[in-house]
């Protein structure tokens, strides 16, 4: 299974979702031409396909067919053909997803996707509900309130995470290297902490960021200014953990350091660009040296922060490569009352290469200056996970046991030192 986890071929089971869009069983004579000498990207070539599955689902199945099944069926398996962020809605999730009621509900402290067709966990906010029942980055919800997230698209993994503040959702967890277990997290809305900093080798200053949102830009803004009066001569941005924000606000924190060009790019299908983001010298306030920190739980806003880093030349980029997250979306209704939700557009670096790609490979923003730390692990593509066994794990409710991790020097972040420095001194 690929990265992404999606096989970008039509599923079995998506075959049938046509069903619905051609409004009934065509008459089927026999059998159409063999697939293998069909374009497998041509629509006639693939409905071809279709009608041949369908004829024999209505003249050689056994049972008389539940077309209703089969159609729901059908729409869900043609989704699981397309990226993790695109989903079949059945009338309820569609219904649910205009709702206003549902935008008081809040989930745990964590931004996901979806690896090996399980909700995997990007990175943790600090100090949320996900931080203190022992969630950490890199983990996999297998179960969701006793829901496979196996057989469910991202999208609705994600909504059942979410509901009321103060109710609880009960998650059976995996982690590489350790048993499976249950754990009941409260659902409560999650505050991203201000950025905090430190003064490291007499005038550098390490920012730590713990997300983007609105109010991270000026809040930024107000320590760079700070530590610049305290003497700051250069600038350590730590991005590990950093997943949330929009490609408008990972713009704004990249154009506190870069003067001029673009920043980011928005583009569309056949990646046609559909906007960018242009750098206003007036709102940069800090020219001097300045080395990003980046890992695996480095994505979406915090992603458009290192790309435009990258290709403006602005610093480099130590640690590792970055997840690979930034999609938009829009729901397309049907006359069931449901629909699909699908991406219509990607986050790009200025000069247009998308953050999500094809594989690890092809994910992401590579570092300038790659620095693994002992403990980093990349996401796992296969069943190890489980081979475990399932009953040796706290009962649900209990408190996991995490082991405290014995104190390790932080090599990415001692390599960004050394590369400010000598940044600093060839200024």
């Amino acid at each position: 299974m690929s990265f992404k986890s999606k096989i970008l071929v039509l599923s079995l089971s998506g075959v049938f979702a046509i069903y619905a869009m051609i409004g009934g069983l065509p008459a089927i004579g026999g059998l159409l031409t063999s697939s293998a000498q069909q374009t497998v990207n041509d629509p006639n070539a693939q409905l071809k396909i279709l009608e041949e599955v369908l004829g024999h689902i209505q003249n050689d199945y056994v049972d008389v067919p539940d077309f209703e099944k089969v159609r729901q069926g059908g729409l869900k398996g043609i989704a699981d053909g397309l990226d993790p962020f695109s989903a079949y809605l059945n009338a309820d999730l569609a219904r649910e997803l205009s709702d206003k009621k549902t935008a008081s509900l809040v989930g745990i402290g964590a931004e996901y996707s979806q690896v090996a067709g399980y909700l995997y966990v990007i990175a943790v906010t600090k100090g949320s509900n996900a931080d203190k029942a022992g969630i950490r980055s890199g983990d996999y919800f297998e179960y969701v309130d006793g829901k496979a997230t196996r057989d469910i698209s991202l999208y609705e993994a994600k909504r059942l995470v979410s509901g009321e503040a103060g109710t609880t959702v009960t998650l059976r967890v995996l982690r590489s290297g350790e048993k499976p277990r249950t754990v009941k997290v409260t659902r409560g809305a999650a505050k991203i902490p201000s950025p905090e900093v430190r003064i490291e080798n007499d005038k550098a200053a390490v920012i730590k960021l713990f997300g983007i949102d609105e109010s991270t830009t000026s809040e930024l803004r107000t320590v760079i200014t700070n530590v610049t009066r305290q003497g700051a001569q250069r600038m350590v941005l730590d991005l590990r953990g950093v997943s949330t924000g929009t490609l408008e606000q990972g713009a704004a924190v990249a154009n506190l350091f870069i003067r001029d060009g673009n920043l980011a790019t928005l583009i569309g299908k056949e990646n046609k660009p559909l906007r960018s983001f242009a750098a206003d010298a007036a709102k940069t306030i800090f020219d001097g040296p300045v080395v990003l920190v980046t890992d695996l739980s480095t994505s979406g806003a915090s992603e458009v922060v290192a790309a435009a880093f990258k290709e403006r030349k602005r610093g480099e980029i130590v640690g590792e490569r970055t997840f690979g997250m930034g999609t938009d979306q829009t729901f397309f209704p049907h006359s069931s009352g449901g629909g699909y939700l699908l991406t219509v557009a990607r986050w790009a670096s200025p000069s247009g290469t998308p953050f999500f790609g094809e594989d690890r490979n092809s994910m992401g923003v590579k570092p300038t200056v790659e620095v693994k730390r002992p403990d980093s692990i990349e996401p796992i593509e296969s069943d190890s996970l489980l081979d475990q066994d399932p009953n040796d794990q706290p009962k649900p409710g209990a408190t996991p046991k995490t082991a405290s991790p014995a104190a390790q020097e932080d090599v990415q972040m001692k390599k960004a030192l050394e590369l400010v420095a000598a940044a600093a001194k060839a200024a």
